[in-house]
């Protein structure tokens, strides 16, 4: 090959190069346009009303925030006074717009309105002093339950927790899980 073509083939390879670099270089692609949406608001909840009573300082409705447990009920209404039994409160029950937290003075003796996981309004009772038909206010609670409750009581003295109530005829595990935030031991 002579060598005047092969000078023409190097410069028109140099100069391939050149134009293609040119190009590539002036080239800009469509842009790409990115559309940036806001959050969406999240709904705030509404605050539950409970109402907090017996021994504490300031007794009224108070509006707490979703997720408030009895404890926090309690400090909305100043705390507790020095003669309130506050081994019968649960303070890390879960609370529900509309309910009702009281709290019993040393001695006091009743029923209190609660709500257990069903939803379904039963009564708080004293164990060891409730009556056949208190007794049946408890989930699952029939007569023969209540009195065999009785009968085991009177035969081996108060219940001081829930596994004593195990030892009843006709109760067990699940009854017991129910039965836990609504029984009083004194």
């Amino acid at each position: 090959m002579p060598e005047r073509y092969r000078d023409a083939l190097f410069i028109a390879l140099i100069a391939s190069i050149v134009v293609g670099v040119i190009v590539l270089l002036s080239y800009q692609p469509p842009p790409v346009i990115f559309t940036l949406l806001p959050p969406q608001p999240s709904a705030t909840p509404l605050p539950i009303r409970v109402h907090v009573g017996g021994a504490v300082k300031a007794p009224s409705v108070y509006a707490l925030p979703q997720g408030s447990r009895t404890e926090d009920a309690i400090q909305a209404a100043g705390g507790l006074l020095p003669d309130a039994a506050a081994e019968t409160l649960n303070l890390a029950w879960l609370l529900q717009d509309g309910d009702q937290v009281y709290v019993w003075r040393q001695g006091e003796s009743g029923v209190l309105a609660t709500r257990p996981a069903s939803g379904t309004p039963v009564r708080q009772i004293r164990i060891n002093s409730a009556s056949e038909q208190e007794l049946q206010q408890l989930p699952g609670v029939g007569p023969a339950i209540a009195r065999a409750i009785i009968a085991y009581r009177e035969q081996y003295g108060h219940f001081r927790t829930l596994s004593d109530l195990d030892k009843v005829p006709g109760v067990g595990p699940s009854r017991l899980a129910q039965w836990a935030p609504l029984l009083i031991f004194d």
